[in-house]
């Protein structure tokens, strides 16, 4: 099992899946800074479009302000889509491909997704400590779990866990949709890939955004002391259903447009290193 489970195939996907969410990821940082800031109720740019709120943030606090905490974003961010990817991949391969259908993806994404959050969400608690505004004792992600477990005790890395596995259905919502298009739809080029991965990750976004905004609040050590149903019922009673989809716009233009990009860099990296592989082993003639 080990050695089908380890296998070059399952890591070309992991690779090309996480350099894809980086680039995309750094396209978009701006837009999911701003996005971040809504759904902390941040008074300064809640009711500004997204576009405003990022002039407004280069304005007020510097275009530096539009990537702080980037680079251990992208790092974690990198982690995260490799474990995710190689996980599908690698428990994918064990099946034999006629038994592959919408069922065993939606199965092979929640268990992915699983996967994920337990072995990285300490690392999304630390980012989102490094992109909130105020001073902090810690620079990166390594001193951040250090000084968090230290001072707050371990369990505190797992803040924002419970809604986040709650969310393994956005992933798996997407990914099911996306891998059923793309059986149906039989496309090799670029802009069908960021289209179906766009149209997928729509879906799935405004499906469980509630959640989304819920996780954000409970990783930064706010309101973590409520459950998450208790978190969004109070949401839903103080300001309104609008309180549960705070962000939105901002969340909906920067994950639909950073996953289309994703994908479209994933295939278009898979297939190139896919077919580098298949040259190199037609040459020697395995």
């Amino acid at each position: 099992m080990a050695s089908t489970i380890f296998n070059y195939e399952s890591l070309v996907h992991a690779t090309s899946g996480a350099t894809g969410s980086i680039f995309a990821m750094t396209s978009v940082y701006p837009i999911d800074m701003v996005k971040f800031r809504k759904q902390l109720d941040d008074k300064e740019i809640t009711q500004k479009s997204t576009l405003d709120a990022i002039i407004h943030l280069m304005k007020t606090e510097g275009i530096g302000s539009l990537y702080r905490g980037v680079r251990p974003v992208l790092i974690t961010l990198g982690v995260s889509t490799f474990v995710y990817f190689y996980t599908f991949h690698g428990i994918k391969s064990l099946i034999p491909k006629e038994m592959v259908n919408s069922k065993t993806d939606l199965f092979l994404s929640i268990f992915a997704g699983v996967v994920n959050v337990v072995t990285t969400n300490p690392l999304w608690v630390v980012n989102n400590r490094l992109k909130a505004k105020g001073q902090l004792p810690f620079t990166g992600l390594l001193d951040g779990l250090v000084h968090i477990a230290t001072t707050e005790g371990i369990s505190a890395l797992w803040n924002g866990v419970g809604p986040s596995l709650v969310l393994v259905s956005n992933p798996a919502i997407h990914f099911t949709i996306y891998e059923a298009l793309k059986r149906r739809v039989k496309v090799k080029n670029a802009t069908a890939f960021f289209i179906l991965g766009g149209i997928s990750k729509t879906i799935a976004t405004i499906l469980t955004y509630p959640l989304q905004l819920a996780q954000t609040r409970q990783r930064l050590n706010k309101d973590t002391k409520i459950s998450t149903a208790a978190l969004l019922l109070m949401l839903l009673k103080k300001n309104g259903p609008g309180a549960l989809f705070q962000g939105l716009e901002s969340k909906l233009l920067q994950t639909v447009v950073a996953t289309a990009l994703m994908f479209a860099t994933y295939e278009k990296i898979a297939q190139l290193v896919f077919k580098l592989l298949l040259g190199t082993a037609k040459r020697k003639g395995i």
